[in-house]
């Protein structure tokens, strides 16, 4: 598992209250004492990352230990700072008296399914994609796994969804000229439409389509970048935390199958809350023996991945004392 702080993007995921942030918090400060530049990045709206540090986290990094940065992206800020780039751009084009009803519809729309998770997915893609970062590795303690996968296979949705809005806006012949040059030139060697060096789609627009369309253009690029990466092994490592019960055994078993199947590299399963053998009492013997047939089933469900364990620790984990302490552990289990 050493090879997991090597890698430049880290995803750290899991049922929710399985102790994933935790696990994420002590691998960037194990990564950050072997010389690494770490960047450690909750996107769960219910964070506890600061909470776990014992510090007060914001959406831009602070500095907890040498090399080793954290923040707390807050996704209702970044949903106002999206709608708020929209209605800018809107206001070149929208008559005066439709301002109001405009910035009605916005208001609408923050509440609006989905759109915190736009929000959040684009700045996740900057993130992934930046080349320019100060950090050599970036490790995602992300929410619960539905979420994370719905993150994660937003880009599919988004880009069927750029291409409809394209394809049935007929009311433009212009747009009709954009859909005519999406599709690259025989024999050039790129990833997408949109990413074909050699073809401007939005040269003989009028300024006000050619802003809508690049602004969609742009996004589906951005997301296919992200995407891109993250199914990059050489890049990019998932890594799954778990506890000896039955739903996050469900869950993670789940979740590991769709990761898989849309090729996101799973790098392993980390079992967290192990009882320990010195733990005494019949209580926790009788625990113990339920936990012995978890265990065997995790070890049967995912057989085919590193399966680290962690023991259940007798105080909570608030502060990076006790982080550096359950660095040691991790460790000692080959990370």
């Amino acid at each position: 598992m050493k090879e997991l702080l090597e890698k430049r993007l880290l995803w750290v995921g899991g049922k929710g209250g399985v102790g994933k942030t935790t696990v994420a918090a002590a691998l960037a400060v194990l990564a950050a004492r072997r010389g690494k530049r770490v960047l450690v990045v909750s996107t769960d709206p219910a964070h506890s990352l600061g909470d776990v540090f014992d510090r007060e986290l914001g959406d831009t990094p602070r500095r907890l230990l040498p090399g080793l940065d954290a923040m707390e992206i807050d996704p209702d800020a970044e949903v106002d700072a999206h709608l708020a780039r929209v209605t800018e751009q809107m206001r070149r084009y929208a008559a005066p008296e439709m301002m109001a009803e405009l910035e009605r519809q916005m208001r609408l729309t923050r509440q609006s399914p989905g759109t915190q998770e736009a929000a959040l997915l684009e700045r996740l893609s900057r993130l992934v994609t930046a080349d320019d970062l100060d950090h050599d590795l970036v490790i995602f303690d992300t929410a619960p796994t539905g979420h994370t996968l719905r993150l994660l296979t937003l880009p599919e949705a988004m880009a069927a969804w750029t291409d409809g809005l394209l394809a049935h806006n007929r009311k433009s012949e212009e747009l009709g000229r954009v859909l005519s040059h999406l599709t690259p030139k025989r024999g050039r060697d790129v990833a997408t439409p949109f990413d074909d060096p050699e073809q401007d789609p939005l040269a003989d627009l009028d300024e006000r389509t050619r802003d809508v369309a690049r602004t969609l253009i742009e996004r589906r690029r951005l997301f296919h970048r992200a995407r891109r990466r993250i199914e990059d092994a050489e890049e990019t490592s998932f890594l799954f935390v778990l506890t000896p019960e039955r739903l996050p055994i469900l869950e993670t078993a789940r979740a590991v199958e769709a990761l898989e199947a849309v090729h996101v590299p799973v790098a392993g399963t980390l079992v967290n809350r192990v009882i320990p053998e010195d733990a005494d009492g019949d209580f926790l013997r009788a625990r113990r023996a339920q936990e012995a047939t978890y265990l065997a089933r995790i070890d049967a469900e995912f057989g085919h991945l590193p399966r680290p364990r962690l023991p259940w620790l007798p105080t909570d984990v608030q502060g990076i004392e006790i982080l550096e302490g359950l660095a040691d552990r991790l460790a000692a289990e080959g990370f």
